[in-house]
């Protein structure tokens, strides 16, 4: 009996860990094929104010949001545009 109920604890276990690798692999490449990612052309030295990036790219380069990311040694805006 005890057998048994491992078998069915361990099916279970596999089937709700490949929904959640396939639901979260299915999201991750819906983000990427909709949004490309390039550095702004309108920033200048280092990014350290996600806020004043995420504004300058919407404001200045007509992007949906832009935020800081490491780059190299340093930091950099990067702004997010319909691919």
């Amino acid at each position: 009996m005890a057998n048994r109920s491992l078998v069915s604890f361990a099916t279970f276990f596999a089937l709700l860990l490949f929904f959640f690798i396939f639901t979260t692999s299915e999201v991750g490449m819906m983000v990427e094929a909709n949004e490309c990612e390039r550095r702004s052309k309108t920033w200048s030295g280092p990014c350290f104010n996600t806020g004043g990036c995420d504004d300058q790219c919407k404001n200045w380069e007509g992007a949906k949001h832009g935020a800081c990311h490491a780059q190299g040694w340093g930091t950099a805006c990067f702004c997010y545009f319909d691919c």
